[in-house]
């Protein structure tokens, strides 16, 4: 039997909430994301933003280069998760199976329903705006590669339906960075060989897909054709993953607050992989000695499990938003959106498969000799938690070796 799958995006989602929370920002260049001054990232833009070049993931100080007009809004992440909730339970009671990518992102597996994909989709995307006033992109196809690309050709406000069997004519005259696993260094040389579009890496002959390639060759030309047979999986899985330390004192030491994210990145980094995971938002929770705590999250270029990927978006969120000097009674990591690893295609940089083998080995020694047999060097200097070792004599936090 031939599967119907549906993919549904939110269009610019925190901006789409922000606009509903303050009608005055509808049509005008804004972003949601830090200030500036504090080494701020943009978390979502506006369309009207977007035209300028404006993305999410930029700093602040160039989203502001690029358009000087643009209205900064510090987002509201508790709101936000709230909104996506609502619709995510929709979507839930609508079908059978649903596969929530994010918070913002999910599959929808409705093979069951003899009503036409496109059909339930169009009722699904006027239910979401009826009653969450929200905009939506949605994708039709026979599997999930398909379906995701619809929703992307879609967008915003979208609706495209891929007829099965035309999966690679649907394919065919996009361009190549739309395939998933495609990455700029892939592109650039695929591009040195004529290779433009989607269609163009489905008529490349195989030898050759597998000599630039090698075991992923074959791999490359088959989702070329639109070829995906992964199920959506219901979410027994983890929305998400993570840890948190309270120190037995209020710590300001920059050196070992940062040894401690070390730490509770390598954590989480650890759980990822056990549960074959890949995370795409990373979340830092900080505490501070009055007991106010925020939250503050980033999104990763794409899925990720290695250490220092996620330790690289976690500092920057740290060093944005804590002031050398205060006091910090907690510190917490989390990554969000998990999904099996998927990995984009980059011919001469391989230093992420050098990585994740490093540490699936830390990772089976920590299973033999326990979680504190090894680390990284730059958390060797570590502060105790509530629970752990005594916090030593007064003046900086107590170390561990």
């Amino acid at each position: 039997m031939q599967r119907t799958i549906l993919h549904v995006d939110l269009d610019a989602f925190f901006c789409s909430v922000e606009e509903l929370l303050d009608p005055s920002l509808t049509g005008r260049p804004f972003a949601v994301g830090g200030q500036p001054g504090q080494r701020g990232v943009i978390s979502s833009a506006s369309y009207a933003a977007r035209a300028f070049g404006v993305r999410s993931a930029m700093p602040t100080a160039q989203a502001l280069r690029l358009c000087p007009d643009l209205v900064l809004v510090s987002p509201r992440h508790g709101m936000y998760g709230e909104h996506s909730e609502r619709v995510m339970s929709l979507l839930r009671e609508a079908a059978p199976v649903v596969e929530q990518l994010s918070i913002d992102e999910a599959f929808l597996d409705v093979s069951d329903d003899p009503r036409p994909g496109s059909e339930i989709a169009a009722h699904l995307k006027s239910e979401i705006r009826l009653r969450h006033k929200l905009p939506t992109s949605w994708g039709v196809a026979s599997n999930k590669l398909v379906a995701k690309i619809a929703t992307e050709v879609g967008k915003p406000d979208g609706l495209v339906a891929v007829p099965g069997g035309r999966e690679g004519e649907f394919l065919a005259p996009l361009p190549v960075q739309m395939l998933w696993g495609v990455g700029p260094k892939t592109q650039q040389v695929l591009a040195a060989e004529g290779i433009k579009t989607i269609g163009d890496i489905a008529r490349w002959p195989a030898h050759r897909l597998q000599a630039a390639f090698g075991e992923r060759g074959p791999e490359l030309a088959s989702t070329a054709l639109g070829v995906d047979t992964r199920p959506v999986v219901a979410e027994h899985q983890p929305k998400s993953l993570s840890a948190e330390r309270t120190f037995a004192r209020d710590i300001h030491s920059q050196p070992a607050l940062e040894a401690v994210l070390v730490e509770l990145v390598e954590e989480v980094g650890q759980r990822l992989r056990e549960h074959d995971l890949a995370g795409s938002t990373v979340r830092l929770k900080l505490r501070w000695s009055d007991f106010t705590t925020i939250l503050r999250q980033a999104s990763l270029p794409q899925p990720s499990s290695v250490d220092p990927e996620i330790l690289g978006v976690v500092r920057a969120l740290f060093q944005a938003n804590w002031k050398p000097g205060r006091p910090v009674r907690l510190l917490g990591v989390g990554v969000s959106g998990l999904q099996p690893p998927v990995r984009q295609l980059d011919l001469f940089d391989r230093t992420w498969e050098r990585e994740e083998r490093l540490l699936r080995a830390v990772d089976q020694i920590r299973q033999r000799f326990g979680d504190q047999s090894v680390h990284r060097a730059s958390s060797l200097r570590r502060v105790a938690p509530v629970d752990g070792e005594s916090p030593g004599p007064p003046g900086d936090p107590p170390y561990k070796t």
